[in-house]
């Protein structure tokens, strides 16, 4: 299991670096190429419409393929995708390797979540976030390394290291063992097997009914707009930056990475603490703090103050992602096989969707009103969360007095 859990924090490592990449040279690369940034935002939104396509595949090819072989698959397709755009070709041509891409690191995403949910029963918000402490150390070192490429003139190298642990990480899973969990990542079913053992099992073929269902549209829209938020912040803050406060590329490049450091610090520390003062709480408290610090960022008129808001960010939004997903799959029991993959779509959409929103907004409108608008998402967030919690809390009571009556 421990094997299991670390090589698939190898590969959250390599989702966080194929994350940002494009948001890490984005004003770079849009220069050289003489476009807008609506157009970055355009193909942020192809890459993300891949990372969707990914996501709502990897059933398919699990079950051809089996769990093992589809997670190969995908590696390899984003190892060749990230070597194309390093070969900087014609502007038209990015868009279907952008959607190789999103492919590649969406599906790898949504086979590890899901397999850790299933497989491990307890502590799970823990073991998650060790996960999404790995995609934030990927997701800050690579805007590092691109400001250090892009001081030298060699950005175009950025999409190469992203190949390079893509390949490593392809070795490990071809070569690896896991013990009794192996028969489970080689299995091959096919769709009318899988449907034939579910209904001979007594399982409902889709697992949300009534209640669930209303809870399930929910999170959907909560994972729409806060990974929206989030690759919104990560793709386009040096672009913000530079408009507001005037800094250089390289050094605007480094907010990212302050960002996704204060990231990778809040991971470590957002399981337990989620532990203790329960899912629905930290959720909660979060996605407050974070509405508050975006409601203060256009206030920032300084280098100092700006990083230290990004800084804050990053710290309150570490463990949304991760918590609120254990939350919703305990939330929703006995769907845990399920509920992951669809609200990783559900965050693919919106880190597809939202994007533009932002591209459309630096193009037509100034920074701070584009902070704004991100505000406005959050804002969303905390109502959301808050339903949530009072839904939960609601379980909790009637659970209560049905173990008293009974």
């Amino acid at each position: 299991m421990k094997r299991l859990i670390w090589i698939g924090c190898l590969s959250y490592f390599l989702i966080g670096l194929a994350h940002v990449v494009l948001g890490s040279v984005l004003p770079v690369l849009l220069e050289h190429y003489g476009r807008e940034y609506s157009q970055g935002g355009t193909l942020i939104f192809t890459q993300f419409a891949g990372f969707l396509a990914g996501v709502l595949v990897s059933p398919i090819l699990n079950r051809r393929f089996g769990k093992r072989g589809g997670l190969l698959i995908a590696i390899s397709l984003l190892c060749a995708a990230e070597l194309t755009y390093m070969l900087l070709p014609p502007w038209g041509l990015l868009y279907p390797i952008a959607l190789c891409a999103g492919f590649g690191f969406g599906m790898i995403e949504a086979v590890i979540g899901t397999i850790i949910i299933a497989a491990i029963k307890d502590k799970t918000a823990v073991a998650m976030s060790r996960l999404e402490v790995f995609f934030g150390v990927g997701a800050m070192i690579m805007p590092l390394i691109a400001s250090g490429l892009i001081t030298q003139g060699w950005w175009r190298f950025s999409f190469l290291v992203i190949s390079l642990f893509a390949l490593v990480t392809f070795l490990f899973w071809s070569k690896s063992s896991f013990g009794e969990i192996d028969a489970a990542l080689k299995a091959k079913t096919s769709a009318a097997g899988a449907d034939s053992a579910g209904t001979s099992s007594g399982k409902k073929p889709f697992p949300y009914q009534g209640k669930s269902f209303g809870i399930l549209l929910m999170f959907i829209l909560f994972f729409f707009l806060y990974v929206g938020t989030e690759m919104s912040l990560a793709n386009f803050m040096p672009a913000i930056l530079i408009e507001k406060i005037g800094m250089k590329e390289a050094g605007a490049a480094l907010s990212v990475t302050c960002f996704w450091i204060a990231m990778s610090v809040g991971r470590i520390f957002a399981g337990t603490v989620a532990e203790r003062i329960h899912y629905r709480v930290y959720v909660l408290v979060s996605c407050i703090v974070t509405l508050g610090l975006l409601a203060v960022f256009p206030f920032t008129s300084n280098i100092w103050s700006s990083f230290a808001v990004i800084l804050l960010l990053g710290l309150f939004m570490s463990g949304i992602f991760s918590i609120t997903l254990v939350f919703a799959s305990k939330l929703l029991a006995g769907s845990e096989e399920s509920t992951p993959s669809i609200l990783i779509a559900a965050g693919g959409v919106g880190g597809a969707i939202l994007p533009l929103f932002t591209g459309w907004s630096m193009d037509h409108l100034h920074a701070n009103q584009t902070s704004w608008l991100l505000a406005l998402f959050t804002l969303f967030m905390v109502l959301l969360s808050f339903a949530a919690f009072r839904i939960e809390r609601r379980q909790l009571q009637y659970n209560g007095r049905q173990e008293v009556s009974g």
